[in-house]
């Protein structure tokens, strides 16, 4: 059975004690299980939040955090990827101005997956238990990187049901490929309506797969290899997901694989944080509404624990159900990488 360690917080404006509480909840598990080696680099995995989203955790609190590592002298860095739908953070240097812009400078920014998600190592993992996915397209930074710690905030996901460590382990280390695996079927979609026939897909793609000087313009699926370059460069938004080809509980089980792949041979310590509870997730440009009263921040080496102790304790909060998604728990756990099976520690 796993631990899960939980320290209450009933305000998001309590900055102070989320910082300690981060940072005690790191010490009591690394002095415990010595996950990490302060003598290599600590990447934090973060979400910068999208540009005008106000209920990202802010970099504030991730003080705590900083500090502690700051005291072992370890060499902490921000790790981030780009995302697949284009935005304010799909390519490096205007995510990069963004995570500036919502105060995240305290130690530097690595864009895990390069200036456009081109930057990924394929992960290759032959089981059996694995249904959708055999090679992965991990961002290379962090699939080089022997440890983590996985900061998520947890909240809402209008595909997912909700997203917390798995997620942050599945679509967040995940270049903009790996996304499109698991958002759709692989491959994204021309509207021929909106080309404007300017060819910059296809001056971008390495495999000559947008096919623009034709009476229709489209991918060639044949040729395409899923990289999503063409989503991100597209000036029109010509380029997008073919979202009717993403089924739910497919989606689920692709988010499991991806969370197996991302932390496979990792040393990882989770924390999420079960404040500023959004119906969505924090890649919503505007902002949100508030759903749940605040509960805490929580911490384990288990995801799957951590995920499931956080949903519980909103259930027992809020007297009703808020999220689900929790079938996503059911694959996770078939590909062994943890339990819902866990001891709450209150700290």
């Amino acid at each position: 059975m796993s631990k899960v360690y939980f320290i209450p917080v009933d305000s998001y404006s309590k900055t102070g004690e989320i910082q300690k509480a981060s940072a005690k909840l790191l010490d009591k598990i690394q002095s415990e299980e010595k996950v990490l080696d302060f003598k290599k680099r600590v990447p934090l995995k973060v979400h910068f939040g999208e540009d005008k989203n106000t209920t990202f955790i802010g970099p504030k609190n991730y003080d705590g955090v900083i500090d502690y590592l700051k005291q072992k002298k370890a060499d902490a860095v921000y790790i981030e990827t780009n995302v697949l739908y284009k935005g304010t953070r799909t390519i490096k240097q205007d995510h990069l101005r963004v995570a500036k812009k919502h105060g995240f400078t305290q130690i530097p920014i690595i864009i895990a997956d390069g200036e456009m998600g081109e930057e990924y190592k394929p992960v290759e993992i032959n089981e059996p238990k694995l249904i959708h996915f055999k090679e992965f397209k991990i961002g290379k930074e962090i699939a080089d990187s022997p440890q983590l710690i996985v900061l998520a905030h947890f909240k809402g996901h209008s595909i997912a049901g909700f997203g917390g460590a798995l997620k942050q382990l599945s679509m967040g280390c995940a270049a903009r490929g790996g996304k499109l695996d698991m958002h759709a079927k692989s491959k994204p979609i021309l509207n021929p309506i909106l080309c404007k026939k300017c060819f910059t897909c296809s001056k971008n793609c390495p495999t000559d797969a947008c096919i623009i000087d034709t009476l229709v313009p489209h991918v060639d699926y044949k040729k395409c290899i899923g990289c999503a370059k063409c989503i991100a460069v597209c000036p029109h938004g010509a380029m997008d997901i073919n979202w009717l080809n993403t089924g739910k509980s497919e989606f689920l089980e692709k988010l499991a694989e991806y969370a197996y792949a991302a932390q496979k041979g990792k040393k990882i310590i989770y924390i999420n944080f079960l404040l500023n509870i959004s119906k969505d997730c924090d890649c919503w440009g505007k902002e949100l509404p508030i759903i749940a009263k605040d509960i805490g921040v929580l911490a384990s080496t288990d995801p799957i624990a951590l995920d499931s102790a956080c949903l519980d304790l909103l259930k027992k909060n809020e007297h009703k159900k808020v999220f689900s998604g929790d079938k996503i728990f059911k694959h996770a756990i078939e590909l062994g990488f943890g339990n819902t099976k866990y001891d709450l520690v209150e700290l």
